[in-house]
């Protein structure tokens, strides 16, 4: 086939090379396996950089996977080779892919909480890592984390060695993952989406840390991710995937200014950082004068931090100040975003207006209402006016319960509907979050991500709010459901009038859905303006900065 010819490099500069390689995976519930890899063939060629691209479900994870012995219990190759370094680990056994893990290829996971252990300091986790190699004395393996640490960027690399995962930030602990990758001097780096949990500027600070590797020591880099600006900033060539196929391929200029399959034009045209050439796209929306539902008056939050001589009393505490004489509005019927970098306070503003936190100075009104004097008694008649969909819609839902009891639970707390009136009302929520009906008797876990963060939705709508906080609702999603997620909100802002909070730190989502945009920096209002004004014409370098970090603005043009 000529795309399979196309995909191949010359066998003397590869790193890796994939023939027909084809991966199932087997079901006890199921006699026939499930083909997640189809006949896919590829080489990655020294100092290269590649990036596959696809949805859920495309295949490009168990691919990834496949290219380092990681594969499930129950994923089996079924037919074809994958060769590293000139070495065939198609059927290795665990002891062979030992010895090819980590020296040949290393991995950076996507989430550095789950890949590093909390219970021991960063030092003697990069060290394990090099004494798992047995190619150096131990009695050299501090200096080494220490040079390891200082590679790849972190400050006072000795301090960093003492400290536990939970005392980094998510940036820090990602650099972490990529010192441990590092360890064992490998020639392929595979970043599983190595930056979709992190704000744009730091996102932007850990990718070019890996290219900067990628050129300066000729590491071969295999990104993987849903995110299309990632790709065309980042690769040489990327790989598009669908059904476990590859679909297209070629440099990054050609896939985006030339797309030839259907697929990838559709990829595209969901991808908020690369609807328009130029920068992003921001969306058309009326915002015609309306009344206030919510208004921030000079809320400020501080937070007391234990000294070494306050743990019992005794001392003067230290202050962080989280917000800063924070003020805006949000109106009836439109959106208001709030975006920002991790540690803008983004969060301590949405706990403030929910009632959970109590501010140091200033006032959350609620139609004029002030809701930092209210307890939790006084609070919760409000509830029924006021809902929250959070960002991981797995951890929001009841694992135990379908999906009919999570959306009708609202209305059981509070006695308003029971019988019949409760089946109808589950059936008209799931009907207007475009979901089909046979899901209310399915779990969580039967549902995909997308179809999750919907049900989450509709639960939210349950009361009949007027005004809904969304904190991060779609960041962990591919872009094809981003943007029917953003449609979704959209329809339903219009049908129902209801008005957002929308938190976000991807500014791409934000242009698609705001009509009025709130930039945080370290708790303080940098701009504030409608979103055409804030994205089309910023009066600020903070925000100009947070707009040239979303990815896709560096990609190549044809």
């Amino acid at each position: 086939m000529a795309l399979t010819a196309a995909l191949r490099a010359s066998s003397s500069d590869a790193i890796v090379e994939v023939r027909d390689l084809a991966v199932d995976y087997h079901s006890h519930s199921s006699a026939a396996p499930v083909r997640a890899v189809r006949g896919i063939s590829l080489s990655i060629a020294r100092g290269e950089s590649v990036a596959i691209v696809g949805e859920s479900g495309s295949g490009k994870s168990t691919l990834a996977h496949s290219l380092i012995g990681l594969l499930a219990d129950n994923a089996r190759v079924a037919s074809g080779s994958i060769s590293i370094d000139g070495q065939d680990v198609t059927h290795a056994s665990e002891a062979r892919w030992g010895q090819v893990r980590g020296r040949s290829v290393a991995l950076v996971p996507q989430d550095p909480m789950v890949g590093l252990n909390p219970t021991m300091r960063i030092g003697p986790q990069i060290a394990e890592a090099i004494a798992r190699l047995g190619e150096t004395p131990a009695r050299s393996h501090d200096a080494q984390v220490l040079a390891l640490l200082d590679q790849v960027g972190l400050d006072q690399p000795a301090r960093r060695a003492r400290q536990y995962p939970h005392e980094l930030s998510g940036g820090m602990r990602q650099r972490v993952l990529i010192a441990i990758a590092l360890a064992g001097r490998p020639q392929l780096i595979i970043a599983d989406e190595p930056t979709s949990a992190l704000d744009v500027t730091l996102q932007r600070k850990i990718l070019d840390h890996l290219e900067r590797l990628v050129k300066d020591q000729g590491i071969s880099l295999l990104i993987v991710t849903h995110d299309l600006g990632v790709a065309a900033d980042r690769a040489d060539r990327m790989l598009v995937m669908q059904s476990g196929q590859i679909v297209e391929q070629g440099p990054p200029a050609q896939i985006l200014g030339a797309p030839c399959h259907d697929y990838t034009q559709a990829l595209l045209a969901a991808a908020p950082a690369l609807a328009v050439a130029g920068g992003l796209s921001v969306a058309t929306r009326d915002a015609p004068p309306a009344k206030e539902i919510l208004r921030f008056e000079a809320v400020s939050k501080d937070f007391a931090l234990p000294t070494s001589t306050a743990w019992f009393g005794r001392g003067p505490r230290e202050r962080l100040s989280a917000l800063e004489s924070v003020s805006f509005s949000a109106r009836v019927g439109q959106t208001v975003a709030i975006v920002g970098e991790s540690g803008s306070g983004k969060t301590t503003a949405l706990r403030i207006a929910l009632g959970l936190e109590k501010p140091s100075s200033g006032r959350v009104l609620f139609e004029e209402r002030d809701l930092t004097r209210l307890d939790g008694h006084e609070f919760r008649p409000l509830r029924r006016r006021i809902q929250l969909v959070q960002q991981n819609p797995y951890a929001a839902l009841d694992p135990r319960y379908s999906v009919f009891d999570s959306v009708v639970e609202p209305l059981r707390s509070f006695g308003l509907l029971k019988g019949k009136a409760l089946e109808s009302a589950a059936k008209r929520l799931i009907d207007q979050v475009r979901l089909p009906r046979a899901v209310l008797n399915r779990l969580p876990r039967e549902l995909s991500g997308g179809q999750r963060q919907r049900v989450a939705i509709a639960r939210a709508l349950a009361l009949g709010p007027e005004l809904l906080f969304l904190d991060e609702p779609v960041s962990a999603l591919d872009v094809s459901v981003q943007a029917q997620l953003l449609e979704l909100l959209d329809v339903l802002q219009r049908e129902l009038g209801v008005s957002y909070v929308f938190v976000s730190h991807d500014l791409s989502v934000v242009a698609a859905i705001a009509h009025w945009v709130v930039v945080l920096r370290q708790g303080r209002v940098v701009e504030q303006g409608p979103a055409a004004q804030v994205f089309g014409n910023s009066g600020s370098d903070y925000t100009r900065e947070l707009l040239q970090a979303v990815p896709g603005h560096r990609r190549p043009r044809l």
